[in-house]
């Protein structure tokens, strides 16, 4: 069986400075109709700089809906248009004042499919060269380098609660195992 749902209707609700919101009603492949809700968002990508002693480049920084100080990979929003690893090469640079020699895709994925478009593209960043750090205006980080081993022990003890980071490196490790690093 083949799933679907088809837009018939849609209302512009909210247009905002990084998501827009609508309200749609869909039909369902069974021919009834459900009311949703979409948040569209433009995407975004989200990089695990992996030092040669096995060490991820993590930034610290407040989240605001959290509110709370939240220990991340390096990630950021995609411009209109922008290739994804553009964007990654972008924010690594910005976040971290890093390069990368090598760019591994590690896929997408999915935040919150029920109800945003969101798509988080994810790259692990290898071969990298140290240059200075230049955070987009109001954009207040640090970043503190931590051995993957204990970014793993931290996912386990629920310590490391963003999603984006866990599949990171998470993938990282999986890549690393798989290639005898």
């Amino acid at each position: 069986m083949e799933f679907y749902e088809k837009q018939v209707e849609t209302e512009n609700v909210y247009k905002g400075l990084i998501v827009n919101i609508r309200r749609d009603v869909a039909e369902l492949q069974n021919g009834s109709r459900a009311g949703r809700e979409v948040i569209e968002h433009p995407g975004g990508v989200s990089i695990v700089p992996l030092t040669k002693e096995n060490k991820v480049l993590m930034v610290r920084q407040f989240r605001y809906p959290m509110e709370e100080e939240v220990l991340e990979i390096p990630a950021g929003k995609l411009e209109k248009g922008e290739d994804p690893i553009e964007c990654a090469v972008r924010e690594l640079s910005e976040e971290t004042g890093c390069t990368a020699g090598r760019y591994i895709d590690l896929g997408a994925s999915y935040p919150s499919p029920g109800f945003c478009t969101e798509i988080i593209y994810i790259y692990l960043a290898l071969d990298l060269q140290q240059g200075k750090m230049h955070p987009d205006e109001n954009e207040l980080l640090s970043v503190e380098p931590v051995a993957i081993d204990e970014l793993i022990e931290k996912i386990m003890a629920n310590e490391l609660p963003d999603s984006k980071s866990i599949i990171g490196i998470m993938k990282t490790k999986k890549y690393l195992e798989a290639n005898g690093l």
